[in-house]
């Protein structure tokens, strides 16, 4: 009797032993299959982390110098507002590049100059052959085309009224954020998160960029004011 109650109880326990091997077995695999693919939300929670860290500033700040110094911001060739622009292009593009284009909206900023070439192309070849056809057909037919122009405006402008204020606020943040502006909204909030934590991160980046700049030209004028006097 006292022989078979033992072995009962060796039975249980090896069973048990068994069953807390192979839950540690699916622990441990469960485990490393979340290492090698994160969740969604891990994902991004950490591409909007990774924009806070010193290194990735360090990384944007070498990249847009490199992009500034091939710009010319020379006040006798070119004027402020066109300076300013192109500080603002390059600095947008060196922020795309930093985030390796691994978002909508850096892709959609690192696409932008060649689909603006492009446009301004076509639109050169659309007022080339606008102003042969005015030429040949008078100035009657470009008046109703311009007014029919107007109209199809006035028309979107209306449309864009009519919608829910929720849906309209969508639309604005969409606009806002480069390459969101037809997405759904899990798609505009999640771009939009990333991208405004990547602008915090520029604007970090260019203020000690500029404050370097202006303490080193204190600096010269500092020891070259003693030489001229």
């Amino acid at each position: 009797m006292e022989q078979s109650s033992s072995s009962a109880v060796a039975a249980v326990i090896s069973t048990n032993a068994n069953i807390n091997t192979d839950r540690a077995r699916r622990r441990k695999k469960k485990k490393s299959v979340l290492q090698k693919h994160p969740s969604k939300e891990n994902r991004n929670s950490q591409s909007h982390a990774k924009w806070k860290t010193e290194a990735q500033q360090q990384i944007y700040s070498s990249k847009l110098i490199q992009a500034l110094s091939q710009v010319n911001l020379n006040p006798s060739t070119s004027s402020a507002p066109r300076q300013g622009r192109a500080v603002r292009e390059v600095a947008d593009r060196a922020l795309a590049f930093a985030a390796k284009g691994k978002t909508r909206w850096s892709r959609a900023i690192l696409t932008s100059r060649i689909k603006l070439k492009f446009r301004k192309q076509q639109h050169k070849r659309r007022r080339l052959a606008s102003s042969s056809s005015f030429s040949s057909s008078g100035s009657t037919t470009g008046s109703g085309s311009r007014s029919s122009r107007k109209h199809k405006v006035s028309v979107l402008g209306l449309k864009g009224k009519g919608l829910p204020a929720v849906q309209r606020k969508v639309s604005v943040l969409g606009r806002l954020v480069p390459g969101c502006r037809k997405q759904p909204l899990p798609v505009i909030l999640e771009e939009a998160t990333d991208y405004i934590a990547a602008l915090e991160m520029q604007v970090k980046a260019m203020s000690a960029i500029a404050e370097l700049l202006s303490r080193s030209t204190s600096e010269a004028s500092s020891s070259s004011s003693p030489m001229t006097s």
